[in-house]
């Protein structure tokens, strides 16, 4: 129950969104699956790229190295471990990025940014930003986004506190 709310578990142990609640978690449903749409739409478009494309490059770009171990890019996107090889499998055929085994774990893989790949975020990236702002940050004041910054930290810190972080991305990276 959240802090200060009246609301108690019915007769099923359901304890219901009230009215402002409901809207409040729908909305976010809404404009996360909205933002995403568009925002993939235009970044396909313009780059090639599809919105998980981008996604890893991002990844693999802000990583020092360029590198990412499979296991640690996958909780990184919430993503299955299965999901992410599959994918990552589809970018290598584009040459966009590369696998490499771990010199010291022979079980363990590395994900590795190519130069082809770092020319494409690095082409990618202007657009992307340039929707962002577009179709979010531009609609909101600085307040509104310094709130959303707080909720969004408080909402990722109890994930990661309570799971671990997101994602199933069991298995050996």
């Amino acid at each position: 129950m959240r802090p200060g709310s009246g609301s108690a578990p019915d007769a099923a142990g359901a304890n219901w969104l009230d009215p402002t609640e409901q809207v409040a978690w729908r909305g976010l449903l809404d404009i996360h699956a909205q933002l995403t749409a568009v925002l993939g739409r235009e970044l396909l478009h313009e780059s090639g790229l599809s919105i998980q494309d981008y996604a890893v490059l991002v990844s693999l770009s802000e990583s020092p190295s360029e590198r990412m171990r499979v296991l640690e890019l996958a909780r990184k996107l919430a993503w299955e471990k299965s999901r992410l090889s599959h994918h990552i499998a589809r970018m290598v055929d584009r040459g966009l990025v590369r696998r490499e085994r771990c010199r010291t774990d022979q079980r363990g893989a590395f994900v590795v940014l190519t130069a082809h790949g770092r020319r494409t975020i690095e082409a990618a990236a202007p657009g992307h930003v340039a929707a962002v702002r577009r179709w979010f940050v531009d609609l909101l004041t600085c307040d509104e986004i310094a709130t959303l910054a707080v909720i969004a930290g408080k909402v990722a810190a109890k994930i990661t506190e309570t799971q671990g972080g997101c994602g199933d991305a069991g298995g050996n990276s």
